[in-house]
């Protein structure tokens, strides 16, 4: 069986970008705090997704709707009405991480496809179980904290679908649950969607240099010339001891295109390319990478599959992240 490629859509305009690339599924959100990049100018209202939607289903392709966001104590109408909206319009899953969202989501629309988020963080045959049985998960989206043989031990034994990360974000094992950015700027990105909001980033011209500060908080300081990433606390570089690092997690892109094989051969069901907050020549570029990268395995040209997308890619940089490396 072929390798799903699931492609980012902020925009309706990002969304015809990916399908024309070569994407097999998009996977997209609302235009609210129900999804994780809930950002100014990005995202779809009700009749651009089931246009969307439609748009999808004519060319032969499948949406997913992330509502994959927790909701706020005593107010999870938003999050109800998302997903009730999703199933109207014909989506073909939603891509969920909260325990009550899931159980609506479960009694209210018992036919709706359900996928179970990285926000969730279920990386063990434990919990995936756990999600699997109590509200019928189909497909998990891992955490990237795994290396390709343990997912392929994951697959054997967990018996739903697997999703995988190819291209994007690194991402911490906290997987978008950020508590530094929440104290930072007093807005959750667990609950509002917006990790580092862009209303609470500013830029300060230091001599020779260039401080990038999240509310009052300087993240990091860079040379002219230096690649300067977004400032987001997980890839902020701190003074300790005296010396100046990334103490969490570096500016680089996860990319996993000359690896497409072993993730294949682990028994992956989708590889997911990330960047919903990218415009559409990012999307055009990596999706359409990546579908050459697929036709080309199975044609059995695994020696084509290699591409670089450095130029895309965050800080620059690509690495395979623990898909190779694993943890010590």
């Amino acid at each position: 069986m072929s390798l799903e490629l699931v492609c980012p859509a902020g925009t309706p305009a990002a969304l015809h970008a990916a399908i024309a690339a070569g994407a097999d599924t998009v996977y997209c959100g609302y235009r609210d705090c129900t999804n994780a990049r809930n950002y100014p100018g990005l995202n779809f209202d009700r009749d651009e997704m089931a246009e969307g939607i439609d748009f999808a289903h004519r060319h032969g392709r499948k949406v997913l709707v992330a509502v994959n966001t927790f909701p706020v104590a005593g107010d999870p109408a938003p999050w109800h009405a998302a997903i009730d909206h999703a199933a109207a319009s014909g989506a073909d899953a939603v891509i969920l991480a909260d325990i009550g969202v899931l159980d609506y989501a479960a009694r209210r629309h018992p036919d709706l496809r359900r996928h179970l988020s990285v926000q969730a963080s279920a990386s063990n045959e434990l919990s995936i179980a756990w999600f699997r049985d109590r509200f019928d998960i189909r497909r998990v989206v891992l955490p990237r904290v795994l290396s390709v043989d343990q997912i392929a031990a994951l697959v054997r034994r967990i018996g739903i679908e697997t999703e995988v990360f190819a291209f994007g974000s690194v991402g911490p094992m906290s997987e978008g649950r950020c508590f530094l950015s929440s104290y930072i700027t007093g807005l959750s990105p667990t609950s509002m969607g917006a990790c580092a909001p862009a209303s609470h980033v500013s830029y300060i011209d230091d001599g020779d240099a260039t401080l990038s500060c999240l509310g009052h908080v300087t993240l990091n300081r860079f040379k002219r010339g230096e690649p300067a990433a977004y400032p987001t606390p997980c890839k902020g570089r701190f003074v300790t001891h005296g010396h100046a690092s990334y103490l969490f997690e570096e500016p680089v892109a996860l990319n996993a295109i000359d690896i497409l094989g072993d993730l294949k051969a682990a028994g992956v069901t989708a590889l997911k390319i990330e960047g919903r907050q990218r415009g559409r020549a990012y999307v055009t570029e990596v999706v359409g990478s990546f579908r050459r990268g697929l036709d080309a395995l199975e044609r059995g040209d695994a020696g084509v599959v290699a591409h670089t997308l450095r130029s895309v890619a965050e800080g620059s940089r690509e690495t395979h992240g623990a898909y190779k490396k694993g943890w010590r």
